[in-house]
């Protein structure tokens, strides 16, 4: 994970894997809102919407994902709070809000932004 602060001519970013977090296409809308550094504790809220679609002759409406990280990189402790409203998601997984947590490796050295 790699967070690039705000400055005067752009917001701040977060890359995952090298991977720009913020992400757009005729598909859907993927936007990093915040990213608070509480330390230990990394928080990072996501907001993704899909616009509607068809697959294997199943429509399926427009949806929306909000997502809630805690991230603790001393201990590794990741927990993901996702609202899901609509779309192929609210199909698949069920609308409502879901809850997991993941046991990442613990950060090897000191968390610092760029």
């Amino acid at each position: 994970m790699q967070l690039t602060l705000v400055s005067k001519t752009q917001k701040a970013k977060m890359f995952l894997d090298g991977r720009d977090l913020d992400q757009s296409d005729a598909y859907g809308k993927q936007e990093v809102k915040s990213v608070t550094l509480a330390r230990p504790d990394i928080f990072i809220v996501i907001e993704a919407s899909f616009a509607p679609e068809t697959i294997m002759d199943i429509s399926y409406s427009a949806g929306s994902v909000s997502t809630q990280i805690t991230l603790d990189p001393v201990t590794g402790k990741l927990k993901k709070i996702e609202k899901i409203q609509g779309g192929i998601l609210g199909a698949s997984l069920g609308n409502g809000t879901h809850v997991s947590e993941e046991s990442c490796l613990p950060a090897k050295i000191p968390f610092k932004p760029q």
